[in-house]
């Protein structure tokens, strides 16, 4: 009966924050009104999601959240200093394929997001196997690197976190 009602709880309490945030207001009609969404959305939309990914470890999944944030940070001040201070004949930028480990299509897409998210970087498409992705990287003088930290710092926790 609960799994009915709530048939994706952590999508429930994300739409009810996202509503208090965006409305920048906190009173009860808001309160009110962001449950009322946060039931009737997931219930709604549960028949388009009849395999849900199995999501594990929530500390893996903040300490993840905590390493994109940080490098959202350090990647924008590494690409103002490009823009400020680099010649453009000195800029590198690189096409790297970047091969994936991960296998499903939730985790993948959480990759793609977080390699667009940080500035420098673009994830352009992912191969028709679904075996690598194409990622834009605006400079690098080491276009192995760049694809070896994505897959250190991004696909391992993924990977931990979804399979």
């Amino acid at each position: 009966m609960l799994r009915h009602l709530i048939p994706h709880p952590l999508l429930s309490v994300t739409l009810v924050l996202v509503w208090i945030g965006l409305v920048n207001t906190f009173t009860l009609g808001n309160l009110i009104l962001g449950v009322l969404f946060g039931l009737v959305i997931p219930m709604v939309t549960a028949p388009y999601w009849p395999n849900r990914p199995k999501i594990g470890h929530p500390i893996k999944v903040m300490e993840y959240m905590l390493v994109v944030l940080w490098d959202i940070i350090v990647a924008n001040v590494q690409v103002a200093m490009i823009i400020l201070f680099r010649r453009e004949r000195s800029i590198r930028s690189h096409w790297i394929a970047i091969p994936l480990d991960l296998t499903s299509a939730e985790a993948i897409t959480v990759l793609a997001g977080t390699i667009t998210m940080t500035p420098g970087t673009v994830s352009a498409t992912l191969s028709a196997d679904g075996r690598s992705i194409l990622v834009h990287c605006l400079h690098s003088d080491d276009p192995d690197s760049v694809r070896d930290e994505i897959k250190s710092r991004y696909e391992r926790r993924l990977k931990e976190i979804f399979q």
